[in-house]
């Protein structure tokens, strides 16, 4: 026992050493109004405004034009030849939860057990997580921090949170967002192989799905339960008590479903129980769109610049797929694959994946738009989020160019009206290895 213990605390150790907290100070609140002055300000919900101005002040957004009048002890930051986005929103991912998949003590993603609709991300956000400056310096200051990978059905409830903050109180913008549900694979092997026959594993599947239901219905009785007399007197199950709001239609509920038959199978099963949900992943989209469409549910991509599904799929079947649900009339928004299997970490990706959409026919505005209003909308926080427009958050960046563009350098970041710092573990290693290269030359 006494070497065991020995080697835990080994193994503990090693993962301190290589998993890094950020040091980065969170930001001081506002405290003076701010006017940015010059730049082309691209407010999203409208269109650009040549020569603009954005003005805030105690976190939010006080006007957005031209020639504004500017109230006495504004900071006037110039920004000509600068362009000014609302901050970029990721809307699947990890932050916070995950740091170094190959070191399994800095993971806290998922639960024992399929059903665990009572877990919440959210008090389990690390604030000191070196992945968050790295996100934000691309302009990413809004994410939604998603709990569990399959095998797991009801995963618990996923948090939005602004990328600033001393602890995940601070960076809480929604505490409970939306509840996962991670829909079972549908596929049945019927190769000779198949260590069970085809028709066992369907029934497994419609097993599978009927516990789902079986959730359900258990969160209704217990919600007329709760609602009758004496019922504070009767004992509570956190499981069924966090399914309520789900049932009552107060909680959104995202199903990660990336191929046609499970995506045909969660709107059958959205449709059968009464539930408005967002499909997450949907990479068979495509195949399905009109269907997608019909039920008037929405799309969270997880993804542009990756495979298709299968070998003799069209190789620009995903690049070309926000087109296709853009032409459908399908509200859709981009986001980065957050799986452990593909690293943490590329949520700075974010633009890129919406760039990788417009070079396959999707309209660059309606790109901006999937990683900033149309999130936000996704995410329901769109009256606060996601365009620059009065009485929103002003969480806005300032670029040198086109936000999409690989060569575009995020200059300055306000988050609720703070500016942030946007140094990151990345700024720290290229500048320690800058001074590296400049102490050789003067040898």
């Amino acid at each position: 026992m006494n070497s065991f213990v020995r080697f835990a605390m080994s193994c503990l150790l090693c993962a301190a050493g290589v998993a890094h907290g950020s040091t980065v100070l969170p930001a001081r609140p506002q405290t003076t109004p701010v006017l940015l002055r010059g730049g082309t300000v691209f407010p999203v919900s409208g269109p650009s405004i040549q020569d603009g101005e954005v003005l805030f002040a105690d976190g939010k957004i006080v006007a957005v034009g031209r020639a504004l009048r500017v109230p006495a002890g504004t900071e006037i930051v110039d920004t000509r030849g600068r362009h000014v986005y609302p901050g970029l929103i990721a809307a699947c991912t990890r932050l916070g939860l995950a740091e170094i998949s190959a070191v399994r003590p800095t993971v806290d993603t998922v639960e024992l057990g399929t059903m665990n609709p009572s877990v919440r991300a959210q008090v389990a956000i690390n604030p000191e997580s070196a992945l968050i400056p790295v996100a934000r310096a691309n302009g990413v200051l809004t994410a939604l921090s998603v709990p569990a990978v399959r095998p797991h059905l009801i995963a618990g409830t996923s948090a939005l949170i602004r990328l600033d903050g001393w602890t995940w109180e601070d960076m809480t913008l929604r505490a409970e967002a939306a509840l996962h549900v991670y829909w079972p694979s549908m596929a049945v092997d019927r190769r000779a192989t198949a260590k069970t026959p085809p028709a066992t594993q369907a029934a497994e599947i419609s097993a599978t799905i009927a516990s789902l239901d079986e959730a359900l219905a258990q969160a209704r009785a217990y919600a007329a339960e709760r609602a009758g007399a004496g019922a504070e007197a009767k004992p509570i199950d956190l499981s069924l008590a966090a399914l309520v709001p789900v049932v009552r239609g107060e909680r959104k509920v995202f199903v990660h479903a990336d191929e046609v038959k499970q995506i045909l199978a969660a709107l059958a099963w959205a449709k059968r129980q009464g539930l408005s949900i967002t499909l997450v992943g949907a990479v068979d989209a495509w195949r399905v769109v009109d269907a997608i469409r019909e039920a008037g549910v929405g799309v969270v991509l997880t993804g542009v610049n990756r495979l298709p599904l299968r070998r003799d799929d069209p190789y620009d079947a995903v690049f070309a797929l926000p087109a296709a649900l853009h032409a459908a009339g399908v509200s859709f928004c981009i986001s980065t694959h957050p799986d452990a299997t593909s690293g943490f970490g590329n949520e700075r990706n974010v633009p890129y994946e919406a760039a990788k959409a417009v070079g396959y026919g999707l309209p660059a505005e309606v790109a901006l738009a999937s990683v900033t209003l149309e999130a936000a909308r996704m995410l329901g926080v769109g009256d606060a989020l996601g365009s620059l427009e009065v009485g929103k958050r002003a969480t806005l960046i300032v670029t040198d160019g086109d936000i999409l563009q690989i060569p575009t350098r995020v200059e300055a970041a306000f988050v609720d009206g703070a500016r942030i710092d946007l140094r990151s573990r990345h700024t720290e290693l290229y500048e320690k290895y800058l001074e590296r290269i400049e102490r050789l030359r003067s040898r």
